[in-house]
C-alpha cells in the first residue's frame, strides 16, 4: 500500500491532528486574572509636596488583594531611602518592597563608589532605570528627597518615566486627591501646612476610593533627615 500522498509528501493527516512535521507552539500562561487576585496590593494613596524647609510625603496605611478584600490596615507606605529622602510603595507591596531594597543597596554602591551623596536627580533617575529595567510588577512610587539644590519631589512611572514637580500624587485614589490638594496648595506653604494638605487629600481619597483607607503614614523629609510617624485621620484635620 502506498502511504504517501498524490503529492509525494508525508501522508494526510486527519483533521484535528497536530501535524508531525510542523513546529509545536507553546503558550505563554495567563496571569492576567487568577494571580493577580492573590497577589498583596497597596491599593493607595500618595502624595508628595515640596516646600521651602523640606519634603512631605504622605500615603494611606491600606493593602488589598486584588482590590476585593482589605489584607492590611497598617501597612507604611513610605520608607526612608537615603539619609535624606524617603520613596513610597505603591502597586503591588512584593514587588515595591524589592524594588526599594535593591535601590537602597544601588544608592549605597553609588557613593561608595564616587566618595560623595548622590543627588535627589541622580536619585530618581536610577529609579526610573530600576522601574523600566526590573521585574517589579507595575509600581508608580513617589520619591521626596533634600539634597544641597533644595527641596524635590518626583513620581515615577512604571515604564521608567521621571517627572519633578511641586507636588504630585499617584495611586489608585489619585483622581480624588488631586482635587483637593489643587485647591488648597500654595507656593510657600511651611512643612506643618504641607502635612495638613496632604493629609486632607488622602483623606478625601480615602472616602471614595477602595484601595484607600486606613489611617496616615506621613515623612517629614528635611535636610537633618526623614522621619515617620503614623497618624489617624482626625490627628492632623
Amino acid at each position: 500500500m502506498n502511504d504517501m500522498n498524490p503529492a509525494g509528501g508525508p501522508p494526510s493527516l486527519e483533521e484535528g491532528l497536530q501535524n508531525p512535521y510542523e513546529p509545536e507552539l507553546g503558550q505563554l500562561p495567563n496571569t492576567t486574572e487568577q494571580d493577580n487576585e492573590k497577589v498583596n496590593e497597596t491599593g493607595t494613596t500618595t502624595i508628595g509636596i515640596a516646600t521651602e524647609n523640606g519634603v512631605i510625603v504622605a500615603t494611606d496605611r491600606r493593602a488589598s488583594l486584588g482590590g476585593r478584600f482589605v489584607s492590611n490596615k497598617n501597612v507604611q507606605k513610605v520608607e526612608q531611602i537615603h539619609p535624606t529622602a524617603a520613596l513610597t510603595l505603591v502597586g503591588s507591596v512584593g514587588g515595591a518592597q524589592s524594588f526599594i531594597r535593591s535601590l537602597r543597596a544601588e544608592v549605597n554602591l553609588y557613593e561608595t563608589r564616587r566618595g560623595e551623596d548622590i543627588s535627589m536627580s541622580a536619585l530618581a533617575t536610577l529609579a526610573g532605570n530600576f522601574a523600566r529595567g526590573g521585574p517589579f510588577f507595575a509600581i508608580n512610587p513617589i520619591l521626596g528627597g533634600v539634597d544641597d539644590e533644595g527641596s524635590h519631589v518626583f513620581s515615577i512611572d512604571p515604564a521608567g518615566g521621571v517627572m519633578e514637580d511641586d507636588y504630585t500624587v499617584t495611586g489608585s485614589g489619585l483622581m480624588v486627591a488631586y482635587g483637593t490638594l489643587e485647591s488648597q496648595y500654595e507656593d510657600d506653604l511651611s512643612m506643618e501646612e504641607a502635612k495638613t494638605v496632604a493629609a486632607d487629600a488622602v483623606s478625601s481619597a480615602a472616602e471614595r476610593d477602595t484601595g484607600s483607607g486606613n489611617g496616615l503614614v506621613v515623612a517629614e523629609v528635611t535636610g537633618e533627615g526623614v522621619e515617620i510617624d503614623t497618624y489617624e485621620y482626625d490627628d492632623l484635620l
